[in-house]
């Protein structure tokens, strides 16, 4: 048996500390390794796996489409991509799409956009305010639009154009809002971050400004969006409507797609100032599709209050019993653990030990991102290995 990690330490760019876990096959919420061991899955790929591994909708969608039609450049109209475009515009508060390959290039695309309208209708306004602690992609843009000075510092100068302002503040907003300004991007929940919650007025409240201001409000639910809080969308709970909105990780349920959607006011490229040569090509838009199909069809974000609201109760339980459990927070199916000290790579490592996959968000908390199709039984099982794991720390 091939040595995979140690071809990987050889070949590939050093960009990511791996759980030392190579993973081949997975099933619903479970994964097994190249041993043969069997884990349940709670990091999602990072969001991703809507359905779970290889659900057979999706898994059928991609066969038969393969047969058909993968790749034809946008220079033709493709069949997939008209339906999803239709699906995601029909149940959201949006009147446009386009699709690109991955959140950052749908947070690049709300940008772009952001920014031509500030052009032809703000007198040349170009300035997004974004706020600190969020994460908005890895592209040299998204970079400076993402709120962190360490994933900032390798590559200063930055682009400029971006104010990066505290989260949860208006008055921050209000301060940072200038002649230059044509957008505020906000994610609803900051994922990346840390999974922190905002007060429940403060998208209100910024949705106002806005509107005073006639600026544009670009709501980030690349990792938000298509149940993953007990909502289809999650705009839905605070009660607002984006002028634009980005979705990726679980549109396509591990395929690679992003979309960036928006209302008819905002939607102002003109033939040639936007583009991309996979985006939405005829196989990743049929899998998109069939998965996010399921999710309305099935209601499966009702289902995600009831089971989020299981696990949130059950690490709630964990934190009475457990003095070096300093918060659990989140919504639906996205809850984090964060801890008094930086113990969530031992937390993690004792987890892996007694077969629960999660993902180390920070030196001191833990995030929890199952499948929406996960079972009450799994959340049970899930929460009795990190009681496991914490009594033998």
């Amino acid at each position: 048996m091939s040595n995979w990690q140690a071809l990987e330490q050889k070949y590939y760019m050093q960009t990511v500390k791996r759980t030392p876990l190579t993973l081949v096959r997975g099933q619903g919420a479970r994964v097994w390794d190249d041993k043969g061991r069997e884990y349940l899955d709670f990091v999602g790929g990072w969001a991703v796996n809507s359905l779970g591994h290889c659900h057979p909708v999706q898994a059928e969608a991609l066969a038969e489409q393969a047969k058909t039609l993968i790749q034809v450049s946008n220079q033709f109209y493709t069949i997939p991509q008209v339906k999803l475009a239709e699906l995601l515009v029909e149940n959201s508060c949006l009147d446009r799409v386009f699709f690109c390959n991955s959140g950052a290039e749908a947070n690049e695309g709300a940008v772009k956009l952001a920014r031509r309208y500030g052009k032809l209708k703000l007198d040349g306004a170009y300035e997004v305010i974004t706020t600190f602690n969020s994460f908005h992609g890895r592209t040299l843009a998204m970079t400076a639009a993402t709120g962190q000075t360490k994933f900032q510092e390798p590559y200063t100068p930055l682009p400029g154009g971006f104010i990066n302002v505290d989260y949860n503040s208006l008055e921050a907003i209000k301060e940072a809002t200038t002649r230059d300004t044509c957008a505020v991007m906000l994610e609803v929940v900051q994922g990346e971050g840390g999974v922190i919650i905002p007060d429940k007025d403060y998208l209100k409240q910024v949705r106002a400004w806005c509107d005073e201001k006639g600026l544009l409000l670009v709501l980030d639910e690349i990792q938000t969006g298509l149940g993953r809080l007990g909502r289809l969308f999650g705009y839905e709970l605070y009660g607002v409507e984006p002028d634009i909105m980005t979705l990726a990780k679980g549109l396509g349920g591990g395929v690679p797609i992003g979309a960036f959607l928006a209302k008819e006011k905002a939607c102002l490229f003109a033939p040639g100032e936007h583009g991309s040569t996979f985006g939405g090509n005829p196989l990743v838009c049929a899998a998109a599709y069939a998965v996010t199909r399921f999710i309305i069809d099935n209601k499966l974000y009702e289902k995600v209050q009831q089971v989020g609201g299981r696990l949130k109760d059950g690490l709630e339980g964990l934190r009475q019993k457990y003095p070096s459990i300093a918060a659990v927070r989140g919504v639906g199916l996205l809850l984090a653990m964060q801890f008094e000290s930086d113990i969530a790579d031992e937390v993690l490592a004792a987890c892996l030990e007694r077969g629960l996959l999660l993902n180390r968000v920070k030196p001191n908390a833990l995030r929890f991102m199952p499948p929406l199709i996960i079972g009450p039984d799994e959340v049970e099982r899930a929460v009795s290995i990190v009681d496991e794991a914490l009594a033998s720390l």
